[in-house]
């Protein structure tokens, strides 16, 4: 049964933070808010949640996975990045932007694209997303939260509850998100190529959508 937590969408309670991430470290799930709707999250060095995680969610390994990450240089730790990625990420970031890049060592090969060694990376705005990570002090292994059979995500946390109360061990209700996913930039190329275009402004990085 998933424990769930009501917190301040502003200024989330620091004992509510702190339980979460002792679910957390304890290998459990979460579902946790976004500023692009709900997100499942669990610790990116716990093997089996992981494997939990794609199960809840319906997808395999050649699905990119997502690190949530506190800030740009947390980011950076993980993926490989050159002067002109930077520069659009410093554009990008904090914001409802999802990169796909070269993978680091830092990142376990099992969470990478299993072809293409990469895999994505975002910087959340909003508050309780941010508290979490600062907690851990560490970046989460996540993944939008749209069910299996399902085309969009979550974002009402009484519906999550509903639906997974016997499959993760937290929901964070901080009220409903934006329902809308992030948008999906692909930056392991030679340029920029847009996978999905999602809450994200494209015109404030200077790209247009894929035709």
């Amino acid at each position: 049964m998933a424990q769930y937590f009501e917190v301040h969408p502003h200024n989330p309670q620091p004992r509510l933070i702190d339980q979460t991430a002792r679910i957390l470290d304890q290998g459990g799930l979460a579902a946790i808010p976004t500023d692009s709707s709900y997100a499942l999250v669990c610790h990116l060095d716990d093997k089996a949640a992981a494997e939990r995680l794609r199960r809840v969610r319906g997808v395999d390994e050649r699905h990119h996975l997502t690190l949530m990450c506190r800030d740009l240089s947390e980011l950076a730790a993980y993926a490989r990045v050159d002067n002109r990625q930077y520069r659009l990420l410093k554009l990008a970031t904090p914001g409802p932007y999802t990169f796909i890049l070269e993978a680091t060592k830092e990142v376990p090969r099992r969470v990478s694209h299993p072809s293409r060694r990469t895999i994505g990376l975002r910087v959340p705005v909003h508050k309780v997303a941010q508290a979490l990570l600062e907690r851990l002090q560490q970046p989460l292994l996540c993944t939008t939260l749209i069910l299996p059979e399902q085309d969009r995500a979550l974002s009402d946390p009484s519906d999550i509850r509903q639906a997974l109360e016997h499959q993760i061990e937290a929901v964070v209700d901080a009220g409903a998100c934006p329902w809308e996913p992030t948008t999906v930039i692909d930056l392991s190329g030679q340029k920029p190529a847009v996978v999905r275009q999602g809450g994200g402004d494209l015109a404030a990085l200077g790209l247009m959508a894929s035709p």
